[in-house]
Formats: structure tokens, sequence, C-alpha cells
């Protein structure tokens, strides 16, 4: 199901809808220029067919994208945000919001109750867009990062 996202530029606008096989090598593009210890292609491919591994795209090409997953845990769904990014070029126009709010959406829709993420301590711009969503720092994990760098791990609670 594509989903446009009223708005957010762009002549067609931008649709959110189910990463296909064929996303792989924009995602993979887009996570090179966003992170400096990006995924690997065989990483993405590994999470097709996921619930919430979703794209923006904008004109036919990928602009963003969120790699979401449901598990079960001690009896309860535990939706997990594991990756997110926008185009450097497509930040700042709420692309990234709206992915974050169809991939919430699609977690719930999953039996998700509580969703975690984590990201940089340094991140700051992603921790801000993170509170808009509810989502509050949990705890700290020392080195989580393979250039050593701390992450904070963030928890929403749906209603």
């Amino acid at each position: 199901m594509t989903t446009p996202v009223p708005g957010a530029g762009g002549d067609d606008g931008v649709s959110i809808r189910p990463a296909e096989r064929a996303d792989l090598l924009a995602v993979v593009r887009i996570e090179n220029e966003s992170f400096p210890q990006p995924w690997p292609y065989d990483a993405f491919d590994q999470y097709l067919g996921e619930p919430a591994f979703l794209v923006a795209v904008e004109s036919g090409e990928v602009v963003g994208y969120v790699v979401g997953t449901v598990n079960r845990n001690f009896g309860r769904y535990l939706g997990h945000i594991k990756d997110v990014a926008v185009h450097p070029e497509r930040r700042g126009l709420g692309v990234g919001t709206s992915l974050l709010r169809r991939a919430l959406a699609v977690l719930a829709a999953h039996g998700a109750d509580t969703v975690k993420l984590e990201v940089r301590r340094s991140n700051d711009r992603a921790k801000r867009l993170y509170r808009q969503f509810g989502f509050e720092p949990f705890r700290r994990v020392p080195g989580y990062y393979g250039d050593g760098e701390d992450a904070i791990v963030m928890m929403r609670k749906f209603e």
C-alpha cells in the first residue's frame, strides 16, 4: 500500500510504501551518505518483508527509508526501529517525520505495545524528532557503536 505524504515537497509529492528488492541499492546509497558506519547491502536484504521496512519515494526515486520489526518478548510484542535515514538533500522537509509516523502505525497494527530504538548520544537532531513521537530516554549503552560512541536507548509505549 502506498500512502501519499501531503506537503512533503516535489511535483509528485512523497509517498511511503513497503520496501522492495529493487529499492535496496538506493537505500544503501542513502545509508552510506548518512552514517559513518553504514549497514551493508545484506543487512537490508534480510529485512525485506518486515512490516515496517518502508521507503519514501518522490518522483520515482527513493529519498528515505525506515527499518522496523516486531518481536515477541516475554509474552508481549516489542517494536524496534532499527534504522532510519533521509537523503541529505531531502532532510528538514518532513520525510523522516512521515516515515516514522507510518512505521509506528504499522508496528502498532502488528501488535507492538512498546517500541524501542537506539540513537547516537551525539545525534541531537534525531533525539528531538524521537521525543516529538513520545520516545523517552531509557538507558545509555556505553561503546555501542563501532567507533566507541555511546547509544541512548529510547522507548515509547502505545496507549
